[in-house]
């Protein structure tokens, strides 16, 4: 079944590849819509470009660690929200601004408030706090209340009973939050680059692709930012199935 599910996403992409083709020859102008051939090749020009790893891995270790900072306090928060009487609603008024308010008006108000290096990590941090939050809350709320009772009356530590009866219930929750929210990250941390500029940044070599319309380097640095995304949600989505299984032996 895995092998098949894999299949069928190779001929996915192939299709989304021929589509681009057959759309790039429809345009017929490369500053428009450049082929998948003329992105790869420039894709291939900037892997031997000396700066090119430096500037993948300072974008990424950005807007990584607003990912990271958005999942702990994400979480925390959350389960502050469902064990603290009052606590979800002192909270709702804040995650429903950070939700509903558009990225780019947090830029904006960030590029008066942070230095531009620090700006992609704040609005990733900012962009997948809400996510994290409504989902572990969600999953700590669809616990069934008579086993936490149970645990009430036996006096279960809170870390037992947070690996027996939340984390199972959490899961699927925090799983898909991650899938969603990594994706989100790199969209936010980008755009945020792109507008602030920071040095050494995907943001400022997409920038650049724009002034000197290299449309060909902008397809190719787009790609870039698809496939490290991809990868890491898989890596971490994976290493964190993984801890599950190893917390839920205990």
């Amino acid at each position: 079944m895995r092998g098949r599910k894999q299949k069928e996403r190779l001929l996915s992409i192939a299709a989304a590849l021929l589509l681009w083709q057959l759309a790039s020859m429809a345009v017929g102008q490369k500053l428009i819509l450049v082929s998948p051939v003329s992105a790869a090749i420039r894709l291939g020009q900037l892997f031997l470009q000396g700066d090119f790893w430096k500037t993948v891995l300072s974008s990424f270790l950005r807007i990584e660690s607003g990912f990271f900072l958005g999942l702990f306090l994400g979480g925390a928060l959350a389960v502050f929200a469902a064990r603290i009487p009052f606590g979800e609603t002192m909270l709702w008024p804040f995650m429903t601004a950070v939700k509903s308010v558009p990225v780019a008006s947090f830029i904006i108000l960030s590029l008066i408030w942070l230095d531009r290096s620090g700006l992609s990590v704040f609005i990733s941090f900012l962009m997948v706090l809400p996510i994290f939050y409504f989902n572990v809350l969600e999953g700590m709320k669809s616990t069934d209340q008579k086993l936490l009772e149970m645990a009430e009356v036996f006096r279960i530590p809170g870390g037992r009973r947070f690996c027996y009866l939340y984390l199972p219930q959490i899961r699927p929750f925090l799983l898909s939050a991650c899938r969603m929210a990594l994706g989100i990250s790199w969209k936010a941390g980008v755009a945020a680059e792109v507008i602030g500029i920071p040095d050494g940044s995907i943001g400022e070599r997409l920038y650049e692709a724009k002034v000197y319309l290299d449309t060909a380097e902008l397809f190719a640095w787009t790609v870039v930012v698809v496939v490290v995304s991809v990868l890491f949600e898989k890596i971490f989505t994976g290493l964190l199935r993984r801890i599950f299984k190893r917390l839920e032996r205990l």
